[in-house]
């Protein structure tokens, strides 16, 4: 048995395959735990939008939730500017307050409510924190309506109202305003909200193993076909397998009912385009460092899976995989999901990268192909000759 182990463990591909095992572990570890570091802390780059369209208390509820809100908050004049930032994820929520108001607030019977959208054409913590920020700016905004001054305001709103009387509505303001929250681009369960990260999942892994074995046919076939033969035929085939590829995905996704809200002759050609891009960043990196650009490709598995902000909004992450991730396909590929899957603007920027990407690791991979010195064939045909 020893002995049968000890013949198993001899060839390189057996021991490529434990340092294989081993780095997945090491990598995953450390890129998953230092890119998922501080994410509660990170909250405060997540961005508000409020829209005040009331001339009274609104202006001093605004005030007052600049001031104490754990977020960045932007003041935008229209709702329809603030709904299209919102579409666009430049900001994660409006709040809109209307016009009337302070004077619901004022009217016996009536509720006030602080209207909220978000856009569910995110990652779903987003939506979660969000609808929590908004029933705590809703308790914020019940419960500091009379320190805030109410009272004053309101008989300064009316000056025929008693005093008397306007702090008897102050005091009542406390549980006159509610929440009214409304969802854009709306995601109607959990397996289409993670559709993004499955596909960029299985694009990245499926790639990469192809690359693979891409870089194994081309060892074997040696010196039968010529540089530009063998680089023609790889890079031929790998933009027929990813259309394919592409098609196959897109008609599973809508046969088992996933929701494309963009069609699915947009949603093949988007999947296309970035199965092209990953499987030309992983043949690049098999190009440069042979069997070791495996170790590439799996730590940009990892570090595209935690940066993309298919799993946790890009937002929450720290600075460094927040500015690596502008490299990376996957962060455009699970944007471009998300417009084509859920809804949101087009994806002609996503797209635009990923040609980018695409081109730069076509180049490299062509570049260094030709640079490097090709294998010297086997002399055993001219040994024979001379025996």
């Amino acid at each position: 048995m020893g002995s049968s182990i000890a013949a198993f463990l001899k060839p390189a591909t057996t021991k490529v395959g434990i340092i294989t095992a081993i780095t997945f572990q090491l990598l995953f570890s450390i890129i998953w735990m230092t890119g998922y570091s501080g994410v509660s802390d990170n909250t405060k780059n997540l961005k508000i939008a409020i829209v005040n369209e009331d001339g009274a208390m609104g202006g001093k509820i605004v005030q007052n939730l600049q001031g104490n809100l754990p977020f960045q908050t932007e003041v935008i004049a229209s709702n329809e500017e603030a709904q299209n930032k919102l579409n666009s994820r430049e900001v994660q929520m409006v709040m809109h307050i209307s016009p009337d108001f302070s004077k619901k607030l004022q009217t016996p019977g009536q509720t006030a409510p602080i209207s909220y959208t978000v856009n569910e054409s995110n990652p779903s913590m987003t939506k979660s924190i969000m609808q929590a920020v908004a029933n705590n700016i809703t308790a914020t905004v019940n419960k500091e309506a009379v320190a805030a001054g109410a009272s004053a305001v309101l008989t300064q709103m009316n000056p025929q109202l008693p005093a008397e009387q306007a702090t008897q509505i102050a005091q009542g303001l406390a549980s006159k305003v509610s929440s009214d929250i409304q969802s854009t681009n709306k995601v109607k369960d959990m397996p289409n909200q993670m559709l993004p990260m499955m596909l960029v999942l299985a694009s990245i892994v499926g790639t990469m193993i192809m690359g693979m074995n891409f870089s194994v046919s081309t060892n074997l076939l040696g010196a039968s076909l010529s540089k530009t033969q063998k680089l023609a035929a790889r890079i031929g085939i790998t933009v027929i397998a990813a259309i394919v590829v592409g098609l196959i995905s897109a008609v599973m996704v809508v046969s088992l009912g996933g929701h494309v809200e963009k069609g699915f002759v947009v949603l093949w050609g988007f999947e296309s385009l970035f199965l092209l891009t990953f499987a030309l960043v992983a043949q690049m990196f098999l190009t440069l460092f042979g069997n070791a650009g495996m170790l590439f490709n799996i730590a940009m598995l990892s570090l595209q899976l935690v940066s993309s902000g298919a799993i946790v909004p890009r937002e929450l992450l720290s600075d460094f995989y927040h500015s690596i991730s502008n490299f990376f396909p996957a962060t455009y590929a699970v944007n471009g999901l998300m417009n084509i899957l859920f809804g949101g603007p087009g994806v002609g920027s996503e797209v635009g990268f990923l040609f980018v990407i695409a081109a730069a690791a076509l180049v490299i991979d062509i570049f260094v192909v030709f640079v490097k010195k090709a294998k010297i064939a086997p002399a055993v045909g001219r040994v024979q000759t001379n025996a």
